[in-house]
């Protein structure tokens, strides 16, 4: 895959208490490079309220996947199947303590590009919150054929 990509990042939060979804998604470009088996995506967003970007880097392999945020928001996220990660999300307005097990992994190579999608159940400082699913797909900027 070229190094230029068009990064496709979907999720969903459904929220036990009032069964209500929560649908996250963007599409940017971004970098991609391979290395020692793993997968890499990089890209900037702009969080509310903030001219800096926060920088995104993704790293994705079949044993799992990380995700770290550094700028205005700050986290280390691991999603590792049957395995409950914690980390803390820094935010402008406090910290957070999250909690992250992972319960379906899936990597897909095809294509040109790649499509990653994890499912996952979200704590809070020690409670649970939500049930959770993200996509990440990738493919060539150039790509004749991009869908989602």
């Amino acid at each position: 895959m070229d190094k230029e990509v068009l990064i496709h990042v979907k999720g969903l939060h459904m929220i036990d208490s009032q069964g209500e979804e929560e649908p996250v998604e963007i599409i940017v470009p971004g970098e991609y490079y391979f290395r020692n088996g793993s997968h890499y995506l990089r890209y900037e967003e702009i969080v509310e309220d903030s001219r800096k970007p926060t920088i995104n880097y993704i790293k994705m392999s079949p044993k799992g996947m990380e995700v770290r945020k550094k700028g205005v928001v700050n986290v280390h996220m691991v999603f590792e199947q049957g395995k409950k990660n914690m980390t803390y999300y820094s935010t402008p307005y406090g910290t957070i303590e999250m909690g992250i097990a992972a319960t379906n992994l899936f990597l897909e190579e095809k294509d040109g590009g790649l499509n990653m999608k994890v499912d996952y159940a979200l704590d809070m400082n020690q409670e649970h919150v939500a049930d959770c699913c993200l996509a990440i797909q990738a493919q060539p900027k150039d790509c004749k054929k991009f869908t989602l």
